[in-house]
């Protein structure tokens, strides 16, 4: 597994790959790798011949230092898991690599990324398509994979690539569970053990409102089914709920009629949590 920390590396990386006509598949991640990460890779190794991965936690979509700064990271033990899945190549830059001194240049969907979470964390989803546009132009893959936990910042992404005509394939992973139904995040491990036995109200939530959503329920209904099933955990408080038309994210109302995504941002015991899932009539 070849570990590159400059631009001019891992374009010699892949340029090989791609002289060799083989197909490259990128997986984007910010370290603290989990089995949801690793859920990435393997798809990524069934849609190319060769699997890069990058780390980087980008400083550009933190609104808040603190949390930037408390973002779990632990390289040795990401590269270790990465050595074992048969990744390829690693590109693991340092911040002035990317952001070089008096870069200025920013990249914005400029509605997706005002709009639903956007609207209550300004700049995120700037510095998310500011930071992909840079590496996707540095390492230039076919295809890309993303998880669908992160369901606005999946759309903003597709929205993205077909904006600006890059030619990459952007391919959404399922949400990798822990048994108990709690979405594997990074952030996870900054929970408490009582607040991680609390996190499993953001799925158990989610499960409530489709199946109300299976009966008929409106869109106000399940807002409220979110909204009670949540409030009931002393130690959880729901920060937003959104409840859209799949992909276009565009509002709706009243009973379901198709494909709809419902997002929740929870916070539990200080960690904010988000957690997602697509739900047909």
């Amino acid at each position: 597994m070849e570990i590159c920390t400059t631009i001019a590396q891992i374009r010699g990386t892949v340029a090989a790959y791609k002289q060799a006509g083989e197909r490259v598949a990128l997986v984007p991640t910010m370290g603290y790798l989990h089995e949801g990460h690793m859920t990435l890779v393997r798809r990524a190794r069934a849609e190319g011949e060769r699997v890069i991965v990058w780390i980087f936690v980008n400083p550009t979509q933190f609104e808040n230092p603190d949390d930037l700064a408390k973002y779990p990271r632990d390289t040795d033990r990401d590269l270790a898991m990465l050595q074992a899945e048969g990744v390829d190549a690693v590109f693991l830059p340092d911040a002035s690599e990317i952001y070089p001194e008096g870069a200025e240049t920013i990249v914005e969907t400029t509605k997706l990324a005002n709009m639903l979470h956007g609207a209550v964390r300004p700049g995120h989803f700037r510095g998310v398509t500011t930071v992909v546009t840079k590496f996707f132009n540095i390492i230039q893959p076919d295809v890309a994979i993303f998880g669908e936990k992160d369901y606005q910042q999946l759309q903003v992404i597709r929205r993205m690539v077909r904006d600006l005509h890059m030619p990459i394939q952007i391919v959404g992973q399922a949400t990798v569970r822990e048994s108990d139904g709690l979405a594997m995040s990074s952030r996870n491990v900054r929970l408490a053990p009582e607040d991680r036995a609390a996190a499993v109200i953001l799925s158990q939530s989610l499960a409530a409102a489709e199946a109300a959503a299976k009966t008929g329920a409106a869109v106000a209904d399940l807002h409220q089914i979110i909204a009670d099933t949540i409030g009931a955990e002393p130690r959880a408080k729901l920060v937003g709920c959104d409840i859209v038309a799949a992909e276009t994210l565009a509002d709706i109302s009243g009973p379901l009629t198709g494909l709809t995504a419902i997002m929740i941002s929870v916070e539990v015991g200080g960690v904010m949590l988000i957690d997602q899932k697509e739900v047909t009539p």
